[in-house]
């Protein structure tokens, strides 16, 4: 099942009701960070691609990367595919991120197939992609599709302010964190947006360790 698709700035107020109505920790996190971002980015091959050259780089190499890609018309699989592995390489990409955005021009994914897939098959696609992991896999279910029950319990910033939250004594792993998520159903990418928005109070607050 696909279950509730993310589309205007009501559906975050009602995932963020139903979060506050159902825990209190997730009530005083909304009163310390007030209304939520939609954040709701387009899907398809150029999104999975920024995703790819954003990887360990900080956002201003990551912008110009991205920016000789734009200029180059090579934000296309059909474009991407037409390049060799040196020539992606002389625009700015690794060695590395070259064979991904390859992979990924050459997996063929049908992305408007992928708004109609059940999540767990959104997940198993993408994450076939040499370059593609469950994170970026998660991240671009929970934005570029909408999934409102998508958690991305990797993300280390979900993982900081889950601690703080609800007075962990250390970060919860991966694993952990999913379980915690499971308490945040029907709306967990309600609940990622409000740990993230959490995490930056928190962090003005207190540091981060």
């Amino acid at each position: 099942m696909i279950g509730r698709i993310i589309e205007t700035e009501d559906c975050i107020t009602e995932g963020v009701d139903w979060l506050c109505a159902n825990d209190p920790k997730m009530a005083a996190a909304f009163a310390a960070t007030g209304p939520l971002p939609l954040r709701r980015n387009p899907d398809g091959f150029a999104q999975l691609l920024s995703a790819i050259v954003s990887q360990q780089v900080s956002v201003a190499s990551a912008n110009a990367i991205w920016a000789r890609l734009e200029t180059a018309g090579l934000l296309t699989a059909e474009a991407i595919s037409g390049k060799t592995h040196d020539a992606l390489r002389e625009i700015g990409l690794s060695r590395q991120k070259a064979r991904y955005a390859l992979a990924l021009a050459e997996a063929n994914i049908d992305y408007h197939a992928l708004r109609e897939a059940p999540t767990e098959q959104v997940i198993k696609t993408l994450t076939a992609v040499t370059g593609i992991g469950v994170w970026t896999a998660e991240i671009y279910a929970m934005f570029s599709l909408g999934r409102a029950d998508v958690f991305a319990p990797g993300d280390l910033a979900l993982q900081e302010a889950a601690r703080i939250l609800y007075d962990l004594d250390e970060r919860p792993k991966e694993k952990a964190l999913r379980q915690m998520a499971e308490n945040w159903s029907p709306w967990r990418a309600v609940a990622a947006r409000q740990l993230w928005a959490y995490y930056h109070v928190a962090k003005d607050r207190e540091g981060i360790r």
